[in-house]
This record gives structure tokens, C-alpha cells and sequence, in this order.
């Protein structure tokens, strides 16, 4: 398992080593104790999520805030999505930087996001499936959000934006600077 820290502290792409042979192939995605020795973190999983979307459909920019705020593991089975996160801890020197990662059904990467992150994804193929560990449970007055295309973000979708299909709530999202933290 290879584990590359990003430019925003916390934030972690995490590769993990395929086993393959003439009858398919294997692969570790999670183990409790490999995080706390590889990144310094001590994470309890309590809730998996699952979702199947259409090519062009984007999730996001989502967050969970207060005592309900998530730390998460992600990743796609099949197809591919183009990942975002956003850091949106005040305190923080990457404050309202971006990465983004291109995660696919092939490539077996994953991303480990800390609390204090806004995250989206955008399906780039037709039926993918992207699923994800949190450490927290979900709480609808705690859900938050950030637009996904804050011009002070300046997120490159790299999609013809009149082809992304968002949910009503996704489109009334406020930019960064005018979030309540």
C-alpha cells in the first residue's frame, strides 16, 4: 500500500497493491491498523455509502459540520469520477485550496479525507459506482455545502458544464466566503 499526503495536510491518495493471476485479482482496501501506522490517525469506521451515477452527474460540494463532521475513505468499484476536495478549515494555511484526483474501477486508488474538508465528485462514465466509509454518521441538520463552481475555487471540472447534472440542493450551495463556519 502506497500512501501520498496531498497539499492539503490531512489529505491522503492512498494506493493499494493488486494482486493479480489467471483467475482475477485481489486487493486490500482497508485495514484498521495500516492507517494509524502509515498516517499517524486512529479512524473508526461507522457507516458505508454507495452510490451508482450517470456520466455527468455531480455530488457536491458536501460536508458534515459540529459534532456530526466526517472523516472519509473513497473510493470507485467501476467506472471513474473525477474527485474534489476542498479544504474549508479557517484555521488552515491551505484554507480554500483544492485537490483533485482522478479515481477509476482500474486504477485502485482511494483518497482518506479528514473532517474540515468539502467534497464532490463528478461521474465521467455512464453507471459508476462510488462508495465510502465514514467515521461518523450522517445527520441532515449538520449537512453543509460549498458551489461547485466558486469562481474563488477555481475548480477545473475538466466537463462541458451544460452537460452536469446536479441536485436541486447542490445548486443553491453558497461560495466559500459566504459560509457560516
Amino acid at each position: 500500500m502506497k500512501v501520498t499526503e496531498t497539499e492539503i495536510k490531512g489529505c491522503y491518495i492512498i494506493e493499494s497493491a493488486v494482486f493479480k493471476d489467471e483467475r482475477g485479482l485481489f486487493y486490500e482496501l482497508y485495514h484498521q491498523e495500516k492507517p494509524i501506522n502509515t498516517m499517524g490517525l486512529n479512524i473508526q469506521f461507522v457507516q458505508d455509502n454507495h452510490s451508482v451515477s450517470k456520466k455527468g452527474v455531480l455530488r457536491g460540494l458536501h460536508f458534515q459540520k459540529g459534532e456530526f463532521a466526517q472523516a472519509k475513505l473513497v473510493r470507485v468499484v467501476t467506472g471513474s469520477v473525477l474527485d474534489v476536495v476542498v479544504n474549508i478549515r479557517p484555521e488552515s494555511s491551505t484554507f480554500g485550496q483544492h485537490i483533485k484526483v482522478q479515481l477509476t474501477g482500474e486504477n485502485n486508488k482511494s483518497i482518506f479525507i479528514p473532517k474540515g474538508m468539502a467534497h464532490g465528485f463528478l461521474s465521467l462514465e455512464d453507471d459508476t459506482v462510488f462508495v465510502y466509509k465514514c467515521d461518523n454518521y450522517y445527520n441532515t441538520k449538520d449537512e453543509g455545502g460549498v458551489a461547485y463552481n466558486d469562481p474563488d475555487l477555481g475548480i477545473d471540472w475538466e466537463f462541458p458544464e451544460e452537460k452536469i447534472f446536479l441536485a436541486i440542493k447542490d445548486k443553491e450551495f453558497p461560495r466559500l466566503k459566504n459560509l457560516m463556519l
